[in-house]
């Protein structure tokens, strides 16, 4: 029988079965990405399926000539509006609102091209962005996909690299399946090492204080462990210890459990979140069962900021076929926890 993806149904306590006015629907900012890659793109198409304006006043932070350009690639029948704070953002599905301080225009780059211009644009639309948020104008961020490349040139790589006195935790949505990493780029002969009961307890401390704030009422955290069966020193002398001194404060934490049905658990909904010892622990989960329309967020940041886990596709831009659900799911988790609803509505797989 032909699979089809329905929408899970609302309970009454979830807060969506009535409409929101306006002015109660959180702000979100979008920054477009690179506009050489196919971030106008899916962000055009994202919009275009009027989800992101049930939900919040979508505001995007870029270039109103690129987003006009991506209309003309991708078919959507909107207007493009220039707006001078986010407080004008509407909620108008015909129209999406831009903030764009005019740095870049449409005869400055190419499409599918690195170069420093693009650079220069992203990371500035990065700073506004991450201004706008601090100050409380926008309630949540999304970070289209930028390139590497174009900030090399540009020479703003290094401003985007963030605080590295605060430690963030990279966390990936994908359905039921959300993943927090307790460590992430490390050489696995060194993540032994990192693993510590202090560790486990200040991120399941985040964990919980986070989520909750966000509306996930006494989030439940499913630990994994780092051996087979969550069976070895690391399991016994850090990550237990550290899951039991979380429990006496009264975080709903289990663990260790045997990482090869904790990430199971969690789709089946025993929990509502697991955190990962290592990248590919969590990431390996999360791209089997569902690698279109997930999303990321780093757990730790003073605002709400989600991401896409694409890049800018250079190969495929202009063509209107780059896939618009990442920042789709992106716009309607950072609405929903940005509203203290908890996690967006997700769509099951049905056969």
């Amino acid at each position: 029988m032909k699979s089809e993806r329905v929408l899970e149904t609302d309970s009454p306590e979830s807060g969506r079965t009535e409409e929101k006015s306006v002015s109660d629907k959180p702000i979100v900012a979008t920054m477009i990405g690179d506009p050489a890659g196919i971030g106008p793109e899916v962000v055009a198409k994202a919009l275009a399926t009027g989800e992101p304006y049930d939900v919040s006043r979508p505001v995007l932070i870029g270039s109103v000539e690129a987003m006009e350009h991506a209309l003309e690639i991708t078919g959507v029948n909107m207007t493009v509006r220039k707006v001078d704070s986010p407080a004008e953002a509407g909620n108008d599905r015909t129209v999406m609102d831009v903030l764009d301080s005019g740095l870049l225009g449409r005869n400055d780059y190419e499409l599918g091209v690195e170069s420093a211009a693009c650079g220069v644009a992203t990371a500035a639309w990065m700073g506004e962005m991450k201004d706008y948020a601090e100050s409380g104008a926008v309630q949540g961020t999304i970070m289209g996909p930028i390139n590497s490349g174009s900030l090399m040139l540009a020479d703003k790589l290094g401003s985007l690299m963030g605080d590295e006195s605060r430690e963030t935790y990279l966390t990936l949505f994908t359905g039921p399946l959300r993943i927090v990493h307790l460590t992430d780029h490390e050489p696995l002969r060194q993540v032994s090492d990192l693993i510590t009961k202090e560790k486990v307890y200040k991120v399941l401390g985040l964990m919980h204080e986070s989520f909750s704030g966000w509306g996930v009422e006494n989030p439940r955290i499913g630990v994994a462990g780092f051996n087979a069966h969550a069976m070895g020193e690391e399991d016994a002398n850090e990550i237990a210890p550290g899951v039991e001194m979380a429990k006496a404060d009264g975080i709903n934490a289990t663990g260790p459990i045997s990482p090869d049905t904790v990430f199971r658990h969690c789709i089946d909904g025993v929990y509502d979140i697991v955190l990962a010892m290592y990248h590919d622990q969590g990431h390996i989960a999360v791209k089997t069962y569902g690698f279109v329309g997930n999303c990321a967020m780093f757990l730790g940041l003073p605002f709400l900021q989600m991401s896409v886990a694409h890049g800018t596709a250079f190969d495929i831009v202009g063509q209107n076929i780059a896939s618009h659900e990442m920042i789709l799911m992106a716009m309607t988790q950072t609405a929903s926890l940005a509203a203290g609803e908890g996690f967006a509505p997700i769509e099951l797989a049905v056969q």
